[in-house]
């Protein structure tokens, strides 16, 4: 059987294709791209933790710690070995570790074991703005973090694009902790081998975060990675917002905290943490990568110094620009909605330096996730692998309770 199919003459095959290519420009037609977010479940604590986490994810570990190397190597123009080797005479953040979050560290070494590699291979992966601090890498981080506290009835949310190296494309995993007799369930954003990259508990605690390069760091602080952990670990807002305030930071770092309703959002560094309250009438919080209250500034990035006037700071720098979109988008409503925190993180206002970073494979990072944690009476997220506008949310509940 002859099947004919009807013709469209040339002129009105030429209209549709500027058509096409107008709603394209336009970003109304998004590109729609499959990627896979994996998904583990992980019971127990410290070092029995870490041995599944090795072995369940063995393949994945090595492959990203492979393709870190090869990053290393081609970044900084030196065997990665190398690197890690002279890192590690930097790197005095074990004492730290042990004194603030000891189970973590049993993890981490669990990790190591059950994957079948090198310690230091391992725990590098788990000092990721140390590393950048190390190296005063400004071109590969340029995560966007929002807060919104429960208001007139709705919940309260804290969410953000966590942006990363183009390495970690293909690596994105969603890790679900077990409760246990002492530990809430907890949802985890991370990749093969990391402990943490942010995350929320099932008492409707959770934690964003954005590096803040220019503060001061300590080689002897306690990491991000680890301090994330403790954060999603907690119950207690007072003891949490105490420990946050208290422990010693490794890297200058942007803290936006959910406790259940309520957002609080502190700029750590090594010798001070400063609560930043933008003070806008829907109570929003939101930030990018650098400091906007607490000047405790590297002497070499004093132009980011909170206290200059306008006309001294980098305005047109990559931080400023999407710093100065998110605020447009957040204090622009009365009350922000789901969907609007989701037209936030898709955003594009600046051409050269949007919220929502496509994967250019040209070194300078991309949207690796995009999360946003609910903060209702039964708290969950919604994720998506790689930039939002390329692919779905998902929502991703907590167990049940017995």
């Amino acid at each position: 059987m002859k099947i004919t199919l009807p013709t469209i003459n040339a002129k009105l095959l030429q209209q549709l294709t500027m058509i096409l290519g107008l709603l394209v420009s336009i970003g109304c037609l998004a590109q729609q791209t499959t990627r896979d977010l994996k998904k583990v479940t992980f019971s127990g604590r410290g070092y029995e933790l870490g041995i599944q986490h090795g072995k369940v994810l063995k393949k994945d570990i090595d492959e990203v710690i492979q393709a870190w190397k090869k990053n290393t190597s081609a970044q900084l123009g030196k065997n990665a070995d190398l690197v890690i080797e002279e890192f590690f005479e930097y790197a005095q953040f074990k004492e730290s570790i042990m004194k603030w979050t000891p189970e973590l560290y049993e993890e981490v070494r669990g990790i190591a074991e059950g994957s079948g590699q090198e310690i230091n291979d391992v725990l590098v992966l788990n000092l990721l703005d140390e590393f950048w601090v190390y190296i005063n890498n400004l071109n590969n981080h340029h995560c966007s973090g929002l807060g919104v506290p429960s208001r007139n009835g709705n919940p309260g949310y804290i969410s953000q694009n966590m942006d990363l190296e183009n390495y970690t494309d293909g690596f994105q995993v969603l890790m679900r902790l077990n409760r246990t007799e002492d530990s809430p369930e907890q949802l985890i954003l991370t990749h093969p081998g990391l402990i943490a990259l942010n995350g929320l508990n099932e008492e409707g605690i959770g934690v964003c975060v954005n590096t803040l390069m220019q503060l001061k760091a300590s080689s002897k602080g306690l990491p991000v990675a680890f301090v994330v952990r403790r954060i999603v670990n907690s119950t207690d807002k007072n003891e949490l917002l105490s420990y946050i305030q208290s422990v010693d930071h490794a890297s200058g770092q942007n803290y936006i905290i959910g406790v259940r309703g309520e957002v609080f959002d502190f700029e750590a560094s090594a010798n001070k943490v400063v609560r930043f309250q933008p003070a806008n009438k829907n109570g929003t919080v939101y930030h990018t990568n650098h400091p906007v209250v607490n000047d405790d500034i590297k002497p070499w990035f004093k132009q980011f110094d909170p206290g200059l006037s306008d006309e001294l700071k980098p305005v047109n720098s990559n931080s400023h620009l999407r710093f100065q979109a998110v605020e447009n988008r957040m204090t622009s409503v009365s009350e922000v909605s789901e969907d609007f925190i989701m037209e936030a993180l898709r955003s594009r206002d600046s051409k050269e330096h949007p919220v929502c970073r496509t994967n250019k494979e040209n070194g300078y990072g991309f949207t690796f996730a995009s999360i946003i944690m609910t903060l209702s009476e039964n708290p969950y997220i919604q994720v998506v692998a790689g930039p939002p506008d390329e692919s779905p949310y998902e929502r991703v509940d907590f167990s049940p309770k017995n």
